[in-house]
């Protein structure tokens, strides 16, 4: 086995490991004892790619968004054309941030409560900046193919829909809050500002 294949299997082990564990334990709980005994790796094995659990978690954000821009690009590349399958992809990733249960939310929540840390927070700050870049591209591609208004603000709608999937994020963790604006909301109503408005067809 290559050595670039041994470290993807590595990373993939310890990122799977990382999520069993934080929904059966929760962040704080966790430690790297845990993580070595439950991935079967050798502490040597672990410390070779990281120094904390917390770097971990970081792993487990940026793992999330990476995946969701995947399957946006490759929506994209098969229907150039389309809209409402790469939006679909996008939604779908919505719907995870609603979730309480889900890992990176919790893990989310987890390394807000240490912002205080430096290298916590210089991670947090760029998890926030690239989720607003991919947000930009997303719409810049889709202005580039004509199924997004030319006239959006790239910057300004990635900023805004960033800043939202976080207040929902931060609302999953609250216990038992009622809610207006759910997902399917939000999704149905980025669609709505997004997409270029279809022609009426002249009587």
């Amino acid at each position: 086995m290559k050595q670039e294949e041994r470290r993807e299997q590595t990373i993939k082990k310890l990122l799977d490991t990382v999520k069993s564990l934080v929904n059966e334990k929760g962040c704080n709980s966790i430690t790297m004892k845990d993580i070595m005994e439950r991935s079967e790796l050798s502490k040597g094995a672990i410390f070779h790619y990281i120094q904390s659990k917390d770097e971990l978690f970081i792993w487990v954000l940026q793992e999330r968004l990476e995946e969701t821009n995947r399957q946006f690009r490759n929506v994209v590349n098969k229907k150039e054309q389309s809209f409402t399958e790469p939006m679909k992809r996008i939604s779908e990733s919505i719907t995870f941030y609603e979730n309480p249960e889900d890992a990176t939310n919790k893990i989310l929540l987890y390394l807000l409560g240490k912002e205080d840390q430096p290298m916590i927070a210089e991670a947090l700050k760029e998890y926030y900046e690239k989720s607003v870049a991919l947000s930009q591209e997303w719409i810049e591609i889709g202005q580039q193919h004509g199924v997004i208004s030319p006239s959006i603000d790239s910057y300004q709608i990635a900023d805004m829909f960033v800043l939202l999937t976080m207040g929902i994020r931060m609302r999953a963790s609250i216990p038992n809050t009622q809610h207006f604006f759910d997902a399917q909301l939000f999704s149905k109503w980025i669609t709505e500002m997004l997409q270029v408005p279809k022609e009426i067809p002249k009587a």
